[in-house]
Protein backbone atom coordinates (compact mmCIF):
# COMPACT_ATOMS: atom_id res chain seq x y z
CA UNK A 1 0.00 0.00 0.00
CA UNK A 2 1.69 2.94 -1.19
CA UNK A 3 1.13 5.89 1.20
CA UNK A 4 -1.09 7.97 -1.35
CA UNK A 5 -3.91 4.65 -0.95
CA UNK A 6 -3.26 4.94 2.60
CA UNK A 7 -4.51 8.80 3.04
CA UNK A 8 -7.49 8.11 0.69
CA UNK A 9 -8.29 4.92 2.69
CA UNK A 10 -8.14 7.38 6.14
CA UNK A 11 -10.05 10.26 3.89
CA UNK A 12 -12.69 8.08 2.52
CA UNK A 13 -13.17 5.84 6.57
CA UNK A 14 -13.35 9.85 8.50
CA UNK A 15 -16.08 10.95 5.72
CA UNK A 16 -18.04 7.58 6.64
CA UNK A 17 -17.46 7.75 10.20
CA UNK A 18 -18.31 11.48 10.42
CA UNK A 19 -21.27 10.35 8.56
CA UNK A 20 -22.28 7.57 10.89
CA UNK A 21 -21.55 9.94 13.89
CA UNK A 22 -24.19 12.83 13.12
CA UNK A 23 -26.44 10.05 12.38
CA UNK A 24 -25.89 8.59 16.01
CA UNK A 25 -26.16 12.24 17.23
CA UNK A 26 -29.68 12.21 15.20
CA UNK A 27 -30.51 9.02 17.16
CA UNK A 28 -29.93 10.46 20.29
CA UNK A 29 -31.59 13.83 20.22
CA UNK A 30 -34.58 12.69 21.63
CA UNK A 31 -32.68 11.48 25.06
CA UNK A 32 -32.28 12.82 28.61
CA UNK A 33 -28.79 14.89 28.42
CA UNK A 34 -27.31 13.02 30.75
CA UNK A 35 -27.99 9.83 28.86
CA UNK A 36 -27.00 10.90 25.72
CA UNK A 37 -23.65 12.74 25.76
CA UNK A 38 -21.71 10.28 27.47
CA UNK A 39 -23.00 7.81 24.38
CA UNK A 40 -22.17 10.09 21.76
CA UNK A 41 -18.38 10.96 23.52
CA UNK A 42 -19.04 6.59 23.66
CA UNK A 43 -19.08 6.22 20.00
CA UNK A 44 -16.96 8.85 19.23
CA UNK A 45 -14.33 7.14 20.65
CA UNK A 46 -14.99 4.07 19.17
CA UNK A 47 -15.26 5.84 15.64
CA UNK A 48 -12.27 7.74 15.62
CA UNK A 49 -9.68 5.73 17.89
CA UNK A 50 -6.91 4.49 15.74
CA UNK A 51 -4.26 1.99 17.03
CA UNK A 52 -0.87 1.19 15.48
CA UNK A 53 -1.37 -2.08 13.01
CA UNK A 54 2.78 -2.44 12.52
CA UNK A 55 4.85 -0.65 14.80
CA UNK A 56 7.53 -0.75 12.19
CA UNK A 57 5.96 1.26 9.62
CA UNK A 58 3.74 3.48 11.95
CA UNK A 59 0.76 2.66 10.12
CA UNK A 60 -2.50 3.40 12.13
CA UNK A 61 -6.15 1.97 11.35
CA UNK A 62 -8.91 2.21 13.15
CA UNK A 63 -9.40 0.21 16.78
CA UNK A 64 -12.39 -1.23 15.95
CA UNK A 65 -11.85 -2.35 12.80
CA UNK A 66 -8.45 -4.15 13.65
CA UNK A 67 -10.41 -5.94 17.03
CA UNK A 68 -13.37 -6.82 14.77
CA UNK A 69 -10.92 -8.31 11.85
CA UNK A 70 -8.87 -9.89 14.27
CA UNK A 71 -11.55 -11.56 16.42
CA UNK A 72 -13.74 -12.32 13.18
CA UNK A 73 -11.26 -13.64 11.02
CA UNK A 74 -7.99 -15.00 13.34
CA UNK A 75 -6.06 -12.90 11.35
CA UNK A 76 -3.46 -11.32 14.02
CA UNK A 77 -2.70 -10.71 17.42
CA UNK A 78 -3.73 -6.93 17.16
CA UNK A 79 -6.74 -7.45 18.75
CA UNK A 80 -5.36 -7.05 22.71
CA UNK A 81 -3.55 -4.01 21.85
CA UNK A 82 -6.45 -2.24 19.93
CA UNK A 83 -9.05 -3.36 22.95
CA UNK A 84 -6.61 -1.33 25.37
CA UNK A 85 -6.02 1.59 22.95
CA UNK A 86 -9.67 2.06 22.91
CA UNK A 87 -9.82 1.49 26.72
CA UNK A 88 -7.16 4.18 26.43
CA UNK A 89 -8.79 6.86 24.49
CA UNK A 90 -12.28 5.93 26.40
CA UNK A 91 -10.65 6.88 29.74
CA UNK A 92 -9.07 10.26 28.30
CA UNK A 93 -12.24 11.13 26.56
CA UNK A 94 -14.78 10.80 29.72
CA UNK A 95 -12.22 12.25 32.23
CA UNK A 96 -11.99 15.14 29.72
CA UNK A 97 -15.89 15.32 29.25
CA UNK A 98 -16.18 14.98 33.43
CA UNK A 99 -14.33 18.20 33.81
CA UNK A 100 -16.70 19.63 31.04
CA UNK A 101 -19.38 18.86 33.07
CA UNK A 102 -17.86 19.65 35.98
CA UNK A 103 -17.36 22.98 34.62
CA UNK A 104 -20.80 23.55 32.98
CA UNK A 105 -22.50 22.82 36.05
CA UNK A 106 -21.59 25.54 38.23
CA UNK A 107 -22.31 28.14 35.31
CA UNK A 108 -25.60 26.54 34.49
CA UNK A 109 -26.92 27.50 38.07
CA UNK A 110 -25.23 30.81 37.75
CA UNK A 111 -27.15 31.47 34.82
CA UNK A 112 -30.36 30.29 36.13
CA UNK A 113 -29.75 32.51 39.31
CA UNK A 114 -29.58 35.16 37.51
CA UNK A 115 -32.10 34.80 34.72
CA UNK A 116 -35.16 34.37 37.67
CA UNK A 117 -37.94 32.34 37.42
CA UNK A 118 -39.84 32.65 34.09
CA UNK A 119 -42.47 35.78 34.26
CA UNK A 120 -45.57 34.43 34.43
CA UNK A 121 -48.56 36.21 31.95
CA UNK A 122 -50.87 37.77 34.26
CA UNK A 123 -53.61 38.79 31.66
CA UNK A 124 -54.21 35.74 30.43
CA UNK A 125 -56.40 32.72 32.43
CA UNK A 126 -54.88 29.48 33.49
CA UNK A 127 -57.02 26.51 32.17
CA UNK A 128 -58.78 25.90 35.38
CA UNK A 129 -60.03 29.73 35.37
CA UNK A 130 -61.39 29.17 31.62
CA UNK A 131 -63.56 26.32 32.78
CA UNK A 132 -64.96 27.97 35.78
CA UNK A 133 -66.15 30.69 33.63
CA UNK A 134 -67.41 28.62 31.40
CA UNK A 135 -69.45 26.70 33.90
CA UNK A 136 -71.04 29.87 35.78
CA UNK A 137 -71.95 31.54 32.28
CA UNK A 138 -72.92 28.20 30.75
CA UNK A 139 -74.00 26.18 33.33
CA UNK A 140 -73.07 23.45 30.90
CA UNK A 141 -70.11 23.04 29.20
CA UNK A 142 -70.99 20.88 26.38
CA UNK A 143 -72.49 23.99 24.78
CA UNK A 144 -70.37 26.93 23.26
CA UNK A 145 -71.59 30.31 23.72
CA UNK A 146 -73.24 30.06 20.16
CA UNK A 147 -75.20 27.25 21.42
CA UNK A 148 -73.24 24.46 19.29
CA UNK A 149 -72.85 21.40 20.68
CA UNK A 150 -68.72 21.24 21.79
CA UNK A 151 -67.23 18.28 21.71
CA UNK A 152 -63.47 19.22 23.70
CA UNK A 153 -61.80 21.88 25.31
CA UNK A 154 -58.75 22.64 24.15
CA UNK A 155 -56.47 24.55 26.52
CA UNK A 156 -54.20 27.53 25.01
CA UNK A 157 -50.51 27.25 25.15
Amino acid sequence: MTENDYLLAWGAYLLAALGCLLVWFRLTSWMWRYLREPLRVLVLVLLFGPTVVDPGKEQFAPAIAITAMDLLLDVGDNAWRAVADLSMYGLIAFSLYLVFVAIRWPVQLWWRARKGPAPVAADEPTLREMMTRDTEDFGDTRYDARGDRRLRLEPRL
